[in-house]
């Protein structure tokens, strides 16, 4: 990872062109989908390519949010910025209470029962109704076979500590599942 990668953090995605305007629809990563207009200035990432733009307006549409860029006033321009990631400032963000982490946090980290076995590394996290899950890659002489394990995030039943210092999370888990 570059110096730039580690100081911005993703927050969404550019969807598709909507109108004729150069208007994109968005998706965003954030709990309250809004709540994305909350931290500027973006940039935008496609590829390898990172771009500073500015948001001049933004609307609700149906279940997401629009939004239009300075400088791409139609479809053709605005098309161009499709698929790229919504990057901010990590210095943006707010500091979390004590025992809470962001997602991007927890990626990379590697995931140990309390009885010591090796389960892998997050390498993704996933939202569900009811709680979020960690998605574990496992290692490759996995005793057990696995690939990839699904993991509750269950605080204090399933995920006993997370220790940001040494990148580990301690899990009550079998290793079986």
């Amino acid at each position: 990872m570059n110096n730039v990668d580690q100081q911005q953090v993703t927050l969404g995605k550019v969807g598709a062109v909507y109108g004729i305007k150069g208007w994109l629809k968005i998706h965003s990563f954030t709990d309250d989908s809004e709540a994305i207009l909350d931290y500027f200035p973006w940039s935008l990432k496609l590829g390898e390519k990172i771009s500073a733009v500015e948001v001049t307006d933004w609307r609700r549409h149906n279940n997401g949010l629009i939004v239009k860029i300075a400088g791409y006033d139609d479809r053709d321009q605005a098309q161009r910025l499709v698929g790229s990631e919504i990057l901010v400032s990590r210095s943006t963000l707010p500091e979390l209470p004590e025992g809470e982490f962001y997602w991007r946090d927890l990626m990379g980290m590697s995931v140990v029962t309390t009885n010591g076995y090796d389960l892998g590394v997050v390498s993704d996290m996933m939202e569900t109704g009811a709680n979020d899950v960690l998605v574990v890659k496992a290692n490759r002489n996995d005793a057990f076979g696995k690939k990839e394990r699904l993991i509750p995030y269950l605080d204090e039943q399933v995920i006993k500590s997370v220790c940001l210092n040494t990148k580990k999370i301690n899990v009550d888990w079998d290793p079986g599942f």
